[in-house]
């Protein structure tokens, strides 16, 4: 199992950035990423990245606007957030798991999740 620690989350207003860090420890998969989860409604693929490679990938609601990255050396995966809309407001949470996945069924780490708030 692996053990995933996010941070960097907070309140900013639209049109502003925040960078989100997912430590991870234990053992390694072959993908990381992140998903989020706004009231009410149900958890949303946002991007994931290889942990060999590259190949990111990312919702088409957030295509042009987040990057994911990654850094090996530290174990670490983020996630730069630009131009945030009110509608990116939502719990935050880092996941491991296959390489290709988009289902929250495909990856069985999760993070305890991060809240981000956008103000408009």
């Amino acid at each position: 199992q692996v053990q995933l620690v996010e941070s960097g989350g907070g309140l900013v207003q639209a049109g502003g950035s925040l960078r989100l860090s997912c430590a991870a420890s234990g053992r390694t998969f072959s993908a990381m990423g992140w998903f989020r989860q706004a009231p009410g409604k149900e958890r949303e693929f946002v991007a994931r990245i290889a942990w060999i490679g590259t190949s990111p990938y990312y919702a088409d609601s957030v295509k042009g606007r987040f990057t994911i990255s990654r850094d090996n050396a530290k174990n670490t995966v983020y996630l730069q957030m630009n131009s945030l809309k009110p509608e990116d407001t939502a719990v935050y949470y880092c996941v491991a798991g296959l390489l290709g996945a988009t289902r929250p069924a495909d990856f069985s780490s999760w993070g305890q999740g991060t809240q981000v708030t956008v103000s408009s």
